[in-house]
Formats: C-alpha cells, structure tokens, sequence
C-alpha cells in the first residue's frame, strides 16, 4: 500500500472520530479509505456512461 499525506479541516476530522467512536469504523485510515474507494468506485460508473454516450 502506498502512504500518502493529506490535510482535513479540524471539523471533518471529529467527524471522523465520531464514526470511530461509534464502532463503524477501527481508524481514520479506514474511514478515508472506505470513502475514496466509494468516491472512484462512483467516479468510475459516472465516467463510463459518459463514454457510452459521447463514444
């Protein structure tokens, strides 16, 4: 896995540690993870019907 370095408004990060908290989530690692894979998973279905209909 690659290590990246990213910067979080304090607001978002609190949020972030009420998931934790709430037992949804063991990390804020895993938190960001869940959402960027959830973020290209949807950035790839939009990409793709965009193809079908320009292609």
């Amino acid at each position: 896995m690659k290590v990246i370095t990213i910067r979080l408004p304090e607001g978002v990060v609190r949020e972030l540690d009420v998931l934790i908290k709430c037992g949804r989530y063991s990390s804020r690692a895993e938190v960001i993870r869940e959402a960027v894979r959830e973020l290209v998973r949807k950035e790839f279905v939009s990409a793709r019907s965009d193809l079908k209909v320009y292609g």
